[in-house]
């Protein structure tokens, strides 16, 4: 994926002066991080489906 591009000068000053991290990318993202992220939204979808079964079951 393509890099986003600076609008001007300013919007590139501003960037690396605030420290602004993203620039469209994860791959920099520690494993972990990521394992811990898929773990929770795994966990509320599992819930939002036996909710589901569990109102029409009932």
């Amino acid at each position: 994926m393509k890099e986003k591009e600076p609008f001007n000068d300013v919007e590139d000053h501003v960037d690396k002066v605030t420290g602004n991290p993203y620039k469209g990318r994860h791959k920099n993202t520690p494993k972990g991080i990521k394992i811990i992220g898929y773990v929770i939204i795994s966990f509320f979808v599992v819930l939002f489906i036996t909710t589901l079964i569990g109102i029409f079951l009932n």
